[in-house]
């Protein structure tokens, strides 16, 4: 029986090498495709960011010489790519908290 995978939809960002080394990269793509396949990730992958909305959460990816955060949405159909940076201080940026906000409800308009 084939099992039912989930469509990534990239709203924002992109995970190549360089900057992402071949072992981040790789490591997002396994993430990520689990995510496609209805796997539960969590800690110390994955995490809720309720800030942002339901069903979001961001992947944490430790790299060679940087932390990255992809934050991502869970709809029923496809897995929504918001936003993908290097993780900088403790705290996610306002201003990154606001983009996918306004992307989500960007998405959620045009795709009614």
């Amino acid at each position: 029986m084939c099992k039912h995978v989930k469509l990534l939809v990239w709203l924002k960002g992109e995970v190549k090498t360089p900057p992402f080394s071949k072992a981040a990269r790789i490591e997002t793509g396994t993430l990520l495709r689990l995510l496609q396949e209805g796997e539960t990730i969590g800690l110390p992958h994955s995490r809720p960011m309720p800030s942002i909305g339901k069903r979001c959460h961001e992947l944490r990816i430790t790299d060679e010489n940087a932390i990255w955060r992809v934050i991502y949405r869970i709809d029923n159909d496809a897995i929504l790519i918001l936003e993908v940076f290097k993780k900088k201080d403790r705290k996610t940026p306002q201003t990154v908290i606001d983009r996918c906000k306004s992307r989500i409800t960007t998405y959620d308009e045009v795709t009614k």
